[in-house]
C-alpha cells in the first residue's frame, strides 16, 4: 500500500478545525502518523498565523479517491474553492505525496511542487519521514530540510492543548 502524506493548515478557528480534521482523516483512512504542530506566519498575504502539520497514512484507496476525500473534508470545514491562493483558510489539506507516484493530471501534481519551497510543508514532513526520499529529486526529506534556507523563517514548533 502506498504511504500518503498530507499537509494540514488553518488560520481561522484553528483550535477547532485542526483537531476536527485529524478526526475526519482518521475516520477516513485509519491510523495517522502526526507531526508536531508549527505556528507559521501567513505566506503571501497579511493574516493571522497558521497552524501547520503533516500526517502520513497508508491506504489501498486510489489516488482520485484520496484527493476527493480530502476535498470533502475541507468542504465540511467551510473551505470554498473560490478563495484566492494566498488567503485565510478554515482548513487546507494538501496532498504532498502518494507513495512514489509522479503525477501531472489536471490540477493534481505529485509530488507537490511547493513541498520543497515552503517550510510549513517540508519541516513537518522531514520530522515524521526523515529518511524518505523525494520521488523526483532522490534526496531524503531530512537532507532537503537541512539544506533549506531558513533566513527570516517565521515558524515555531508549538504544543496546542489538543495535540497528543
Amino acid at each position: 500500500m502506498p504511504e500518503i502524506f498530507v499537509s494540514i493548515g488553518s488560520n481561522v478557528d484553528r483550535d477547532r478545525h485542526i483537531p476536527s480534521a485529524l478526526t475526519a482523516l482518521r475516520d477516513a483512512f485509519g491510523p495517522l502518523r502526526v507531526s508536531s504542530v508549527y505556528e507559521t506566519a501567513a505566506v503571501g498575504f497579511e493574516g493571522d498565523p497558521f497552524y501547520n502539520l503533516v500526517v502520513g497514512f497508508t491506504t489501498e484507496r486510489p489516488l482520485a479517491d484520496v484527493a476527493n476525500e480530502l476535498a470533502r473534508i475541507e468542504a465540511d470545514h467551510g473551505r470554498t474553492r473560490e478563495s484566492k491562493k494566498f488567503s485565510a483558510r478554515t482548513l487546507d489539506l494538501d496532498l504532498l505525496l502518494y507513495g512514489d507516484a509522479v503525477v501531472s493530471e489536471g490540477k493534481l501534481r505529485l509530488p507537490r511542487k511547493e513541498l520543497t519551497e515552503y517550510a510549513f510543508m517540508l519541516e513537518p514532513l522531514a520530522e515524521i519521514a526523515p529518511d524518505l526520499k523525494h520521488p523526483v529529486l532522490g534526496v531524503s526529506f531530512r537532507e532537503l530540510w537541512e539544506r533549506y534556507d531558513k533566513t527570516g523563517l517565521q515558524q515555531v514548533r508549538i504544543r496546542p492543548s489538543w495535540h497528543s
